[in-house]
This record gives structure tokens, C-alpha cells and sequence, in this order.
């Protein structure tokens, strides 16, 4: 039905790219890459009239053949389609009557006769993982990395008689890492690029703008699949050389070396970088300098004295080892099977049989490769496994480190049990049954990679702000134990392995990070809700979602840090050439608010671990729960011990132990000027460390007579009453041109009428508590100094009559300049509106800056001239315009004046926590 509605609306319409022109295909392939590029294929809109794949192993479908057969499309699993290189006449046959336009081969691992390749309108095209006309062959990944390649990528060719050698469609390339193997490099690019660009070539076809390009035999090379005896590795060559011959036979067939008289095949190999680890001596046949047998694995050294590491060992009976384990000769105790146990044992004998069929029985002797399974049968056991016995993370790589069935058990059970963890990650959740879920969350301090209490076991009571109970008790952290996050944080920095991460891999672990507070988005908001009075929709969409998008923003920015080159006065004979390097800090600080605890923590730890810093992070004592339970979602992530070390506690010792301490190099405060300016003082005494500071404001918001009456009120009461006015760049004051003026006023309480004040975890609240009662004190003192000046409080001023602290939306009019409320932030719900003269521009441009804060500031007209000239004009380090409390990840945002200064959020933000190293070579 649907290719029968496209083809109809598309005689209406041409421009829309939905409505080009479309292809009956065949696809002519296999495997998950087939499948995707399938289901893309027909999302396209193409018609595929049917699907040619191989028949069922073991009963079970390709997975190709899967998804084909779930939509109904027309499935033939032929064995062959040659006898003696003829074709065979009823397959032939069964293929030309699906009526293809166009064969689309995604790795099709079977020969097609000529008379199919050619038979369709417009041929056939074939996807294959290399750059060709180099490293043709089945084994073009592998020689990508073989011969070093800066370059890999794939082609989309015309298929001829060679199969590899016919015109090329189209070609795309990526850069080759110094640690990519096969699998990094396909999960990186030639998978899902080239699942896009097969579809981009089927495009190309159906439109007629396909090319055709002849290949060249210059360059081209058909290296096949390397035998065993001819994978030696070479000692005698440079260190990247021997490490990209390793990388390049990973896995099949193995490179290997003779180690202490025997033959060692090695896998996962990668160059050292930093100092070279202790470790002990062992020879290694034609190498330069014996090896080293350290805690990261087997260290190797080339002709050139540099080195490279590998992690596994096999040897020839097949047992593969962590090298690191070379000289231990203790085998672990066998373990004894529970009831539940053997039963499962038993069950995966039954996958082992299914792809081991050639062997009568599986006995635990019986050894995987040995029997005859490669590369693609552990990929089978590994996810068969993973499907039968839900929840048990195996990799490819515990096939080849446990080879016999035996083995294999035991590693499986001990993977099951949590045995084989370095240590298990403790917890003493506190529960709560709330928002139709239980939420779990730690409460103790997280330094090292563990939770714990306080050194001195003191603890305080964190409370829900909706009806004043208690929710749980917090760890008090101590000097002590701030002293501890920092030690913890710097050996991290120092020795561990954060600070020697590839920026790409520590992406990797921060998209991670992302993706698990995404998978616990509901709990998260339910925790900021309950903590800090957060209505749950806003928090659910601004405290917790932007958090995400903050990690994944500056998680792509890792492997982006770049310096310069820099021309300079070359005094001959002398040549000169000076570049920057953007370096880490160390070990940073940040103290975060109360009224957005896990964006604030976003912003400012998303910029600190991309740029390659560890961190000890103090949350705002009255709102702890959210930082605590991300320290979770970190260890979850794979983020190395003392990373990340959160110390809840009292600003007064935790933070001002921050501010003194030696080993911290950077700390960023969000928070009160007064607060600000005391962190500056200490930070300066102590060991003149870098700040970046957020601080208060007073934000102007200039509406003019010309502007969109109903988005100024909308957006007007927006900028004042988001998040219950406790938002650091709310508008501390509204100016209202006089001839529009009461109309305003009168639309803005009209409308507060309408905001239904209660629970912030029931989805119709507009507004909740104030985040702690010493807060919503000091809003009702607020107020109450506003009317005693003299201003007119037109609406609210009180705490509502109601458990929990709950302050009513409030407006003042008629406020004066020299009025505490006109010069104070409050923080609060608390909508301070004075009057300008119509046409007085410049004269409410100085009211507006007659204030020591510049944080942000507003204004709406029409005018885009008037729009243009008062955003010149506003001294805010933020200026929006017609809209407000619009921000984004990209965004840099920070303040002016005594609103702090530094940046969060956009690319400002990786320089606060960075230092620029300039070098100068002469040569």
C-alpha cells in the first residue's frame, strides 16, 4: 500500500526530496550489515521485490533473512548459484522472476553468475571495506592496518566478472587511529557509513546521476588471507611496524613469536605511550632488547627503541592468557556448580553443539577452534549466550581466552557470580517509593571510586521542600575527607588511566556516561524532584535532559582540542617553528547551586573531564541527592576510580578547603557574589589557582510599546516565574514602556490566576516549593521590605497556606530606582515591574545598567533597528531578544561586572580548564 501511495502523490510533486524517483531491487547479501541496509533501503522508499541469502545454520535464519521475512518480502536461501562455474538454471530462473531494476550486493560472500549481475536495468553494485583499487581481496581491512594506511574507508562499485575490479559509484574514507583494529575501525565507519551510503548510491542510480569510474591497475594489490607460517612478526623493524602486523592478523591468523623457545601468537596489541612500566624480563626471539612482562601485558621494543604492548597470549595448545599472567603458574580453583549453574552449563553444551556440528559430543575437553569454528562462530556463541542467559556481558575476546568448554564454564559462571570484577561497587541505597517507581539513592560520600561515610561518621538531613519531611541523611564530609578526593583525584590525573586516555576513547566513556543518565531520566527527575521542589515536567526536560545533552555536546569535543602553528621571526641562518598545545589543568573543583543541582553539575563537570581533568565536586548541601546518584551512572560508564569524587557537605569547610588546597590547579563556583569574591581571595592566597566564577544578577527586561503583547506576558512571566523564580538569569526587573503598562500588568495577574500551585510531581503543576524554608523566609522578608519602601505589591507577597514552602507568584509596580527590591536579586517568584516614558530609549538603557550585575538581560519590540540598538547597548553577558531563558549546549554563557566571569557551555567553556603551552623549535 505504501509503494502504491508514494507513486501516486509523487505526480503531484517533485521538489520534495521523500518524492524522488524510486528502484525495484534485489538485495543479494547477508549478515546484520545486509539487514541494516535493507530496512534502510526500504525506509527510502525503494522496493525490495525480493531478498537472496544463504540457508539456515543450525535452524536458524540469517539475519538478513529475518527481517525480510517479517515484512512479507519474497526470501530465497540458495546454497550456491554456480555448479562447476555454471549457473544453476532453476535458480536463475526463481531470480528473474522477482523483476529487479537493480542487484545491491552488502557483503555478498557467495559468487553470482554474470547472466544475474548483468540481467537488471541497471546492473548491479556491490559494497567492499576498502579503498579500491588498493587491498583488494577478502582481507582488505586487515591489510589496511597491515601496511599501515593513514586511510581506510570502502567502495560501492559496479560489479563485473572479478567482482572487485568493475567501476566505481562511490568512495569514502576515514582516518586510521594508532590503536584502531578491524573491529574499532568497522564499528567506527565501514559499518554504519556504509550502510548510508549504500543508500546514497541506490539514490545515485535511481536518478540517474551515478558515475561510473573506471579503476586502475596502478596501486592495486590482491593480498589474500595470510597463512599461520607466514604471520612471524619481524622484531627486527620499528615498534609502529611490528604493532600494525600484529593489529592487522588480530584475531585470524594470529601473529606470533617466540617467546622463552616458543611459539606465542599475540592480540590486542597497542603503542606505549608515556614511560615504560617495571616489569619482568623475557626473550623474545630477533628482538632488539628482551620484552617485559608488566601489569598492562607484554611490553615489545623495536629496532627503533620504541615500544608497543599486547594484552593476550595463546599458546600452541590453543589456551589464550591475559599476558600480564605470563609467569603465573597457579590455575584458579575450580569452581563448584550450583544446581542452577549446571543447568545452564548444560544449556550453552547445547549452543556449542549447534555450532560445533561436526563433532559427535561437547565434552569439557572439547576445544572451540579446534573443532573447527572461526572469527564468526564466536560472534555466534557470544550472542546466543547473551540471548539465552539475559543480563551476563561476554565479549568475543573471552572465547579466545577460554577455549575449552571447560574453561569457557568456568569463566562464564565466575562472570555471572561478579567474580571476575576488579571490585564490586558498593552501595547503601537509601528507597523511596514515589512517582510510581522506587527510587535508589546513595548517600554517602563518592571519593575513589567508592561510597563512604564521612572519616568522622557525621551526617545531616536532606528534606523534600513539598511537605518539609525528611528524605534521607547525607554524609557530612570533612576537611579530612576533601583532603582524601583531592589524593584520590590527582593519583588519577597523575598515574591512572584517565591521563593517558586517547581524547576519543575518553568521548566514549562520556557518550556512555550520557546514555545511562538518559536510561535513568525518570529516576534522576524524580530525585531533583524530590530534592530541590523542582516541578517534575521541567525537570524531567530541563534539569535532567539538558544534563544529557551537555555530556554529549562536550563529549564530541574530546578528540577536538587543538593547538596552533605560529609564524615567528626566523633569524637567519636560524629556522623556527612555534605551535600551542592545549593541555589539562589537573585536578579541578567545582562547587555547584541548589536550584538546577544536575545541570549545574553538567555544565561545569561535561567541560572539566572533556578537556582531561579529574574533579572533586561539592554540591549544594541542601540538594546532594542528584550528584550522588550520577557518581553511580559513572562507575556504570567504565570512568576510572577517582575521576570523579563527590564531597557533599557545608560550603563553609568543604568549599573553603577547596579554595585553599595545593593540588587543585582550577576551581568553578556557581553561586552568590559574596561567596564569589571570598573563593577568589582564598583561591589567590592558597596557590593562585585559575577561577571561573557564575555569580548573582539582577537581569533587565526591556518591553517596548511595539512588541508581540501576547509573547512579551507569556515570555515576560516566563523569565521571572521558571523554576519557581530560583533560575540565575530570571529577570530581576521588568521596564515597561507607560502607554502599554497597565495592560501589561493586568494579562500578567490574569494569567498567574490561572497557574495551579501543588505537588511538583503531579504533570498539571505549574508551580512548586521553594527549594529550603531559610529560602522562602527570606522571599517573604523580601517582599515585605518592598511594600515598607513604598512600592505596590499588586499580587502575592506570602507563603502559601499549605505544608511544604510554597510562595505565591508576586508582582510589584511603581518601583523606583533607589528601592532595595529595584537593586537586590531575590531569587524567587517575584515579578518587579517599573515604568519608562514612551520613546525613551537610551534613558531605560542607562536605568537598566545602573546595576553592578550583567549576567543576562532581555528585550521585546518589533523594531529590529530598536532590537539591534539596545542589545548593543545592555552590559549582560547574555542578551535575548523577543524571546528568554532560551540557552543551548553550544552556547557560551557567563556574566559581566559582579556577575563573575569565565564561561560555561560551548566551546568557552573547554578553555577554562585548559592551559596553552606554546613550543618553540629551532632547526
Amino acid at each position: 500500500m505504501l509503494w502504491t501511495a508514494n507513486t501516486v502523490i509523487r505526480k503531484f510533486s517533485s521538489s520534495s526530496a521523500y518524492y524522488q524517483n524510486k528502484l525495484k531491487l534485489a538485495l543479494i547479501g547477508q549478515s546484520l550489515f545486509g539487514q541494516e541496509v535493507y530496512t534502510n533501503l526500504r525506509k527510502q522508499g525503494h522496493k525490495v521485490v525480493g531478498v537472496f541469502t544463504v540457508p539456515d545454520k543450525d535452524g536458524k535464519a540469517d539475519p538478513l533473512a529475518v527481517v525480510a521475512e517479517k515484512d512479507g518480502t519474497p526470501v530465497f536461501k540458495f546454497p550456491r548459484w554456480r555448479v562447476k562455474g555454471k549457473p544453476i538454471p532453476e535458480v536463475v530462473e526463481a531470480y528473474k522472476a522477482v523483476g529487479a531494476e537493480l542487484n545491491v550486493m552488502p557483503f555478498c560472500s557467495q559468487f553470482i553468475p554474470m547472466n544475474v549481475i548483468d540481467l537488471p536495468k541497471h546492473g548491479s553494485i556491490i559494497y567492499h571495506p576498502s579503498i579500491l583499487p588498493k587491498h583488494r581481496g577478502a582481507s582488505a581491512i586487515n591489510w589496511t592496518l597491515i601496511e599501515g594506511d593513514k586511510k581506510a574507508g570502502f567502495s560501492i562499485f559496479w560489479a563485473d566478472d572479478g567482482l572487485d575490479t568493475g567501476p566505481i559509484l562511490l568512495q569514502k574514507e576515514c582516518p586510521v587511529e594508532p590503536n584502531d583494529t578491524v573491529d574499532t575501525l568497522y564499528n567506527r565507519f565501514l559499518f554504519p557509513e556504509g550502510i548510508k551510503a549504500m543508500a546514497e548510491a541506490v539514490q545515485l542510480i535511481a536518478d540517474g546521476k551515478a558515475p561510473k569510474i573506471p579503476q586502475s591497475e596502478e596501486g592495486a594489490s590482491y593480498e589474500g588471507i595470510q597463512k599461520k607460517s607466514n604471520a612471524k612478526v619481524n622484531m627486527a623493524q620499528p615498534a609502529e611496524v611490528i604493532h600494525n602486523w600484529i593489529r592487522g592478523h588480530d584475531k585470524v591468523p594470529g601473529a606470533w613469536v617466540v617467546i622463552d623457545g616458543k611459539p606465542v601468537t599475540l592480540y590486542s596489541s597497542s603503542m606505549l605511550s608515556g614511560s615504560v612500566p617495571a616489569g619482568q624480563p623475557v626473550e623474545v626471539e630477533g628482538a632488539s632488547q628482551p620484552g617485559l612482562i608488566a601489569k598492562s601485558g607484554l611490553i615489545l621494543f623495536g629496532s627503533d627503541g620504541k615500544a608497543l604492548q599486547v594484552k593476550n597470549l595463546q599458546f600452541e595448545d590453543g589456551k589464550m592468557i591475559p599476558a600480564s599472567k605470563y609467569f603465573s603458574s597457579d590455575e584458579a580453583a575450580s569452581l563448584e556448580l550450583t544446581d542452577d549453574e549446571k543447568k545452564m552449563a548444560e544449556e550453552i553444551r547445547v549452543i556449542w553443539k549447534g555450532i560445533l556440528s561436526n563433532v559427535p559430543a561437547i565434552d569439557d575437553t572439547t576445544d572451540f577452534f579446534k573443532s573447527g569454528a572461526a572469527s564468526m562462530d564466536v560472534v555466534r556463541l557470544v550472542e546466543e549466550i547473551k540471548q539465552k542467559c539475559e543480563g551476563v556481558q561476554l565479549q568475543n575476546e573471552d572465547v579466545y581466552m577460554a577455549t575449552t568448554f571447560q574453561s569457557f564454564i568456568q569463566m562464564f559462571v565466575r562472570r555471572l557470580r561478579g567474580e571476575d570484577q576488579e571490585e564490586e561497587l558498593v552501595i547503601d541505597y537509601a528507597t523511596k517509593d514515589v512517582n510510581n517507581m522506587t527510587v535508589k539513592m546513595p548517600y554517602q560520600c563518592f571519593i575513589d571510586g567508592k561510597f563512604e561515610d564521612a572519616e568522622d561518621g557525621k551526617t545531616y538531613n536532606t528534606v523534600n521542600p513539598t511537605d518539609g519531611s525528611v528524605i534521607c541523611k547525607v554524609s557530612y564530609a570533612s576537611v579530612a575527607d576533601v583532603d582524601r578526593a583531592v589524593s584520590a583525584a590527582k593519583e588519577a590525573f597523575d598515574n591512572g588511566p584517565w591521563g593517558k586516555m586517547n581524547p576519543r576513547d575518553r568521548g566514549r566513556l562520556l557518550y556512555r556516561l550520557a546514555d545511562l543518565m538518559e536510561e535513568h531520566q525518570e529516576e534522576l527527575a524524580t530525585i531533583e524532584t524530590i530534592d530541590s521542589g523542582a516541578v517534575y515536567t521541567l525537570a524531567l526536560k530541563t534539569h535532567v535532559g539538558m544534563s544529557i545533552q551537555t555530556f554529549r555536546y562536550f563529549a564530541g569535543w574530546c578528540d577536538k582540542i587543538q593547538g596552533t602553528t605560529i609564524p615567528i621571526n626566523q633569524a637567519r641562518p636560524n629556522r623556527n617553528l612555534t605551535f600551542t598545545k592545549k593541555e589539562p589543568l589537573g585536578v579541578c573543583a567545582i562547587v555547584i547551586p541548589w536550584n538546577y543541582p544536575l545541570m549545574m553539575l553538567a555544565w561545569k563537570s561535561a567541560a572539566c573531564l572533556a578537556a582531561g581533568n579529574t574533579l572533586v565536586l561539592k554540591p549544594a548541601q541542601v540538594t546532594p541527592l542528584t550528584a550522588l546518584k550520577f557518581a553511580e551512572l559513572t562507575v556504570k560508564a567504565g570512568i576510572p576510580k577517582g575521576v570523579i569524587n563527590i564531597v557533599p557537605g557545608s560550603g563553609g569547610l568543604v568549599g573553603q578547603r577547596m579554595s585553599d588546597h595545593p593540588d587543585i590547579r582550577k576551581l568553578g563556583f556557581t553561586g552568590s557574589t559574596p561567596i564569589g569574591k571570598q573563593i577568589m581571595k582564598s583561591c589567590a592566597v592558597s596557590n593562585l589557582k585559575k577561577v571561573s566564577l557564575e555569580l548573582g544578577g539582577k537581569s533587565p527586561l526591556i518591553i517596548f510599546s511595539d512588541c508581540d503583547m501576547d509573547k512579551a506576558v507569556r515570555m515576560g512571566m516566563s523569565s521571572v516565574y521558571f523554576n519557581k523564580g530560583e533560575n540565575c538569569i530570571a529577570a530581576g526587573r521588568l521596564f515597561v514602556e507607560e502607554s502599554i503598562h497597565d495592560e501589561y500588568i493586568s494579562r500578567v495577574v490574569e494569567e498567574i490566576k490561572k497557574m495551579k500551585i501543588g505537588d511538583p510531581l503531579d504533570r498539571s503543576t505549574d508551580h512548586g516549593p521553594q527549594n529550603h524554608k531559610a529560602h522562602l523566609d527570606k522571599l517573604v522578608e523580601y517582599c515585605e521590605i518592598g511594600v515598607k519602601e513604598g512600592a505596590t505589591l499588586v499580587y502575592g507577597g506570602r507563603q502559601v497556606d499549605r505544608p511544604g514552602f510554597f510562595m505565591e507568584p508576586t508582582v510589584f509596580t511603581n518601583v523606583e530606582d533607589h528601592m532595595f527590591i529595584a537593586k537586590e536579586e531575590s531569587f524567587g517568584p517575584v515579578m518587579v515591574v517599573s515604568k519608562f516614558k514612551d520613546g525613551d530609549v537610551d534613558g531605560v538603557l542607562s536605568r537598566a545598567n545602573d546595576t553592578e550585575f550583567g549576567l543576562a538581560s532581555g528585550v521585546f519590540t518589533r523594531d529590529i533597528n530598536k532590537a539591534m540598538y539596545v542589545s548593543e547597548r545592555l552590559e549582560a553577558g547574555t542578551v535575548f531578544v523577543n524571546t528568554y531563558n532560551k540557552t543551548d549546549v553550544a552556547a557560551p554563557f557567563g556574566g559581566f561586572k559582579q556577575s563573575g566571569f569565565g564561561k560555561d557551555l560551548g566551546e568557552e567553556a573547554l578553555h577554562e580548564y585548559l592551559r596553552t603551552k606554546a613550543v618553540t623549535v629551532e632547526y
